[in-house]
């Protein structure tokens, strides 16, 4: 019989773990800007259409030209200079190596080029959609960050300290703004409600513990019973979940297959073996506040994928 803490963590992991749905841009800054600098640009985001003027930024239209600032790459026509790819590639060495994260420099180079990239399209997006971060707008949101963060002295102590200066702090901040707007433009379009289904499951390591519980159900063994012999906390309940909500997709795929009261073959995956049952099936049930950050996330990541697709990217370094 599997241990209860095994069984626990196993039923944990079966879900996904939910990305914090900050824009494409905060999970860029590596976890260098402090959450609650995160969590204001977020909300500030969509406090005004912040329609007006944008002040040109380090990701500038870039024609090629004699006097061109290095690039490390063009998107759609736009530049990311490469002093701004060093800059938040420094900034990522040094949030691991605080963290005490250990990745190969190519690693390195690529999330941080593929992340400023993401962040450029979300941004061409806003601008296509007519949201502009004009320069009252952008100082609004500064003034309220400065007082959130206790002061003048204390953004500029942050700002020194993870290598931005007045103007790169700034065109940080108004890309981040359009961006989180273009973001929340995409998660929006996921619904409340869903096709889901509750299920349970038994999970055990050894096959044939799995057999022999797969036999005491045909012979008419209450399968809920069973499971709380397994997992006398929760009984193997699942909880009410989407399809590409589970990190074992035959798993769910069986879940969605069942009849209500049904239970599946064994299922092998690499937690173990798996028997499961359908409690409830219905083809509108109100989304968990995780499912549905799950489903968001999934949408954002489906829109930048085809997004990437349409686009003219040309990597320069």
């Amino acid at each position: 019989m599997i241990n209860k803490q095994a069984a626990q963590a196993a039923c944990c992991l079966l879900k996904r773990t939910s990305i914090i749905m900050g824009a494409v841009v905060n999970e860029m800054r590596y976890k260098i800007i402090p959450l609650v600098l995160i969590a204001f640009v977020i909300l500030l985001s969509g406090c005004s259409s912040g329609n007006g003027a944008v002040e040109e930024s380090e990701i500038s239209s870039a024609s090629p030209t004699a006097t061109e600032a290095p690039m490390a790459a063009r998107v759609n026509g736009e530049g990311i200079t490469l002093s701004e790819f060093e800059a938040e590639l420094g900034r990522l060495q040094s949030s691991q190596l605080e963290l005490g994260i250990e990745a190969k420099l190519e690693e390195q180079q690529e999330q941080v080029l593929n992340e400023i990239i993401n962040q450029v399209l979300l941004v061409q997006a806003a601008t296509g959609q007519n949201f502009f971060v004009d320069e009252a707008t952008l100082q609004e949101r500064i003034d309220l960050l400065i007082q959130q963060i206790g002061g003048v002295e204390a953004l500029q102590d942050w700002q020194t300290s993870h290598s931005y200066d007045d103007q790169s702090f700034r065109n940080a901040m108004q890309r981040n703004i359009a961006a989180a707007w273009m973001r929340d433009q995409i998660i929006s379009t996921v619904p409340d409600t869903a096709e889901q289904v509750h299920a349970r499951q038994i999970l055990v390591r050894e096959e044939n513990s799995a057999v022999s519980i797969e036999r005491q159900v045909q012979a008419g063994a209450d399968f809920e019973t069973l499971a709380f012999q397994y997992d006398p906390l929760t009984g193997g309940n699942l909880g009410w979940f989407p399809r590409g909500y589970l990190c074992q997709p035959d798993v769910e795929e069986a879940a969605f297959n069942l009849q209500t009261g049904g239970v599946s073959a064994i299922i092998q995956t690499s937690y173990g073996y798996h028997l499961v049952q359908l409690i409830e099936y219905d083809e509108q049930h109100p989304l968990s506040p995780d499912a549905k950050l799950f489903l968001q996330h999934q949408a954002l990541e489906q829109w930048l994928e085809e997004r990437r697709s349409e686009s003219a990217i040309e990597i320069l370094i």
